[in-house]
């Protein structure tokens, strides 16, 4: 234990019952070798980067961009700040620069974490609901990339399925009723009044280029919403990797 300090996982738990994003394979664990037989437990594991909680890399949108393991841990580690606009936004809303600065004290390349709330539906949890977690959990849209940008945004941590908003991914394409009750909610008659085709998965495609990427699939404890804190991410030391499960971890 660090002298003086308290530490908080900030990781969803992992196993074979984890959720990947929609359209990506689910994992699978198994036993290739077993005590009964073996007198050793050997598991097997076969699973997308994009499962639980994860880093996405810059190779994940950009062919050039660094792998996992050229991030370095003086990046990925460092001055943070919880975000809780969670009393702020529901399901498909879309969530702005101005409701983070409203309820915390952000500052020029802080890794932010923003807790939308949407960790409650989580696969793991009592109210668990994937279907809701994944397809419509609120995002934002180009103010809040350009914002990311002007503040230097070290990284960013969701504790959603992913950090755009579900109808700027496939998510629109796939599930077609779920757009058209997108669009009703927010009072548009075409989703590209909000998340036009140019802009499409921006904070992906957007802010990878630039060097500020993100973990999605977090979760933060209560007593840290708002609070400036220190964290820490840790992917695996992988070479060649667009992106990686990793183990997220606050210090206060």
């Amino acid at each position: 234990m660090l002298d003086g300090y308290e530490m908080y996982d900030l990781t969803q738990p992992w196993s074979q019952d984890t959720p990947a994003w929609p359209t990506y394979d689910n994992p699978k664990v198994w036993y290739e070798k077993s005590l009964d037989t073996e007198k050793v437990n050997g598991q097997k594991i076969e699973f997308m980067n994009h499962t639980g909680t994860h880093l996405d890399g810059e190779k994940h949108f950009v062919a050039h961009g660094r792998d996992i393991e050229q991030v370095g841990l003086d990046e990925l580690v460092g001055d943070a700040v919880v975000a809780d606009i969670s009393d702020k936004v529901g399901d498909y809303d879309v969530y702005t620069s101005e409701m983070i600065e409203d309820v915390c004290d952000v500052r020029e390349g802080d890794i932010l974490f923003i807790h939308t709330g949407y960790q409650e539906y989580a696969w793991h949890t009592e109210n668990a609901d994937p279907h809701r977690y994944f397809c419509k959990h609120p995002g934002p849209n180009a103010e809040f990339a350009e914002w990311c940008k002007e503040m230097d945004i070290n990284y960013l941590i969701l504790d959603c399925g992913s950090a755009d908003h579900p109808m700027n991914t496939v998510i629109r394409d796939i599930r077609p009723e779920l757009a058209e009750e997108a669009a009703d909610h927010l009072g548009v008659d075409d989703l590209d009044e909000i998340f036009p085709p140019e802009g499409y998965q921006l904070m992906h495609t957007e802010l990878f280029p630039e060097g500020t990427i993100h973990v999605e699939n977090a979760q933060v404890p209560e007593e840290l919403l708002n609070e400036r804190v220190q964290i820490g991410t840790f992917p695996w030391r992988f070479r060649g990797g667009e992106s990686s499960v990793c183990r997220c971890v606050a210090f206060k």
